[in-house]
């Protein structure tokens, strides 16, 4: 890595954080310090929203995905059109009237105390685990760049985006959220270019080889079989449509930026240009990992040529690329843009998590002052990064970051959207108004969310542990943990609150 290279990267870094503290001044309050006081325009909350999918997940994830194998993991993008149409119709106005900048609050409403309370866990725990990951593929580049110690990396890292965070509030999360969006986009872009361009016959070689490749096409999106064990299109599918409706359902790190929006219209196209923007970004760096494969088989020696560590760790091959192939100056711009993608998103799990502890974890308290509030706020975005760190080092060890962290947010989103569904499907006005009217006994709501979750979360673990423990019967994929979870805790709830709905009817 060349000298303007590093100052390319340490400019960026050290200017997004001096940015995000400038916000400092302005967080007087814990309403300011959460919701910007609702005064954002909707294309920067928009872009904001785009940023948070676009981690370094995608960035680093995406390309070693389609570089091992092919784009199955691709077919999770084309269920947010549908996730972040039911955003915009229904889970934009709905929050946006309740005017709780929680996402869990609505559950303590339906089901009591108990159930915001599970639904808040299981988001920590989830979004803890995504910094982890993040912040292990920042580390990544730097390595292979700079032989830096990775640890030292997550730690440094953890640091520069805990102090934006902790100082600025989701003001300026969002607003560097908003930058770094931007250089994102362009240094993929970027990077496509010089792979396509780097081919020895010409872009179009790129594509003959990967549809011809030994492995078979690199641009299949997974067996369309009836297989519930294996990635299938069907299973990603259904995975996807569940995880994005639970993003923009009940995740904090949506809701919260819901409330940020000028006005409800605003709200609306920031759910809908946010995850409709994904799509083709994320089809450009699953390009780029497919290129990269094409570009390393017609080199001299092919495949066989790469370094061991890298051969051995596909999520290795884009830095190694752009460390070792990009001219001086764009491997520094391409750096940091990947730095911008995890950043932005260990910002915006720092501030929803911090967010979560006070509002559900110490509970609306009127007599508490602004200061207090704003100081909890702070210390809890400082544990939430350290936590997110000790994570990242203990994924170390990990060969594939993508199928990793599908899995942890498959099994620590605790099927969360099941016990929402079963609380906004069965409240007044809601399409079930027939049960709707029957539902308003607080105990036996309580049961019946309560019976779900326990079947919803044994049906997780089973699902979960089943393979690792060679336990008996059918093992069916891990990504569908969340699928069948949520299903059991809605069917369950549901048919357990209609049931003593009928008892009740019996006996009067």
């Amino acid at each position: 890595m060349q000298t303007i290279d590093l100052i390319i990267f340490l400019v960026f870094t050290l200017g997004v954080v001096l940015f995000g503290c400038s916000f400092f001044r302005r967080n007087t309050s814990s309403d300011e310090f959460t919701s910007a006081s609702r005064s954002l325009p909707g294309w920067v909350v928009g872009m904001s929203i785009f940023a948070t999918y676009v981690s370094s997940i995608s960035y680093i994830g995406y390309p070693g995905k389609a570089f091992a194998s092919d784009w199955n993991a691709l077919v999770f993008s084309f269920s947010i059109p549908i996730a972040s149409y039911f955003a915009a119709r229904y889970f934009v106005p709905f929050y946006r009237r309740s005017g709780n900048v929680s996402a869990y609050a609505f559950l303590e409403e339906r089901f009591g105390r108990w159930a915001r309370l599970y639904a808040s866990t299981c988001y920590l725990l989830t979004q803890v685990a995504r910094m982890g990951s993040i912040l292990y593929l920042l580390a990544v580049p730097m390595h292979i760049l700079m032989g830096w110690n990775m640890v030292t990396v997550i730690i440094a890292t953890s640091l520069a985006v805990i102090a934006y965070s902790m100082l600025g509030g989701i003001r300026a999360v969002i607003w560097v959220d908003a930058i770094q969006g931007i250089l994102l986009i362009g240094g993929a872009l970027l990077c496509l270019g010089v792979v396509l361009f780097s081919m020895p016959d010409g872009p179009m070689q790129a594509f003959d080889i990967a549809f011809h490749s030994p492995e078979g096409n690199k641009f299949s999106l997974g067996a369309f079989t009836a297989d519930l064990t294996t990635s299938t299109f069907w299973v990603c599918l259904v995975y996807g449509i569940f995880i994005n409706l639970q993003n923009y359902g009940i995740d904090q790190n949506y809701v919260q930026r819901y409330h940020t929006a000028r006005t409800d219209r605003d709200a609306r196209f920031s759910a809908l240009f946010g995850g409709w923007l994904f799509i083709p970004v994320s089809a450009v760096f699953f390009l780029i990992g497919t290129a990269l494969y094409s570009y390393y088989s017609v080199m001299e020696g092919g495949l066989a040529a790469l370094p061991a560590e890298i051969a051995a760790k596909p999520d290795y091959v884009f830095p190694y690329f752009i460390v070792s192939k990009l001219p001086v100056g764009v491997r520094g711009l391409l750096i940091a843009s990947i730095f911008a993608a995890g950043m932005s998103t260990v910002s915006t799990s720092v501030s929803s998590g911090a967010t979560i502890v006070l509002k559900d974890f110490f509970g609306e308290r009127r007599a508490r002052s602004g200061e207090l509030e704003v100081f909890i706020l702070r210390l809890s975005s400082c544990a939430l990064g350290v936590l997110g760190a000790i994570v990242a080092v203990a994924m170390l060890s990990v060969e594939s970051i993508i199928d990793a962290w599908w899995t942890l947010s498959s099994i620590f989103s605790g099927g969360m959207l099941g016990l929402f569904l079963l609380g906004w499907l069965t409240a007044d006005g809601s399409p079930l108004t027939l049960l709707a009217r029957r539902a308003k006994n607080p105990r036996r709501r309580f049961v019946a969310a309560l019976a779900g979750v326990v079947c919803g979360v044994l049906v997780i673990a089973w699902i979960s542990l089943a393979s690792s423990f060679h336990l008996p019967g059918i093992h069916l994929h891990e990504y569908l943990a969340i699928v069948l979870g949520t299903t059991a805790i809605f069917l369950v709830g549901f048919l357990c609150l209609f049931a003593q709905n009928a008892v009740s009817a019996d006996y009067q």
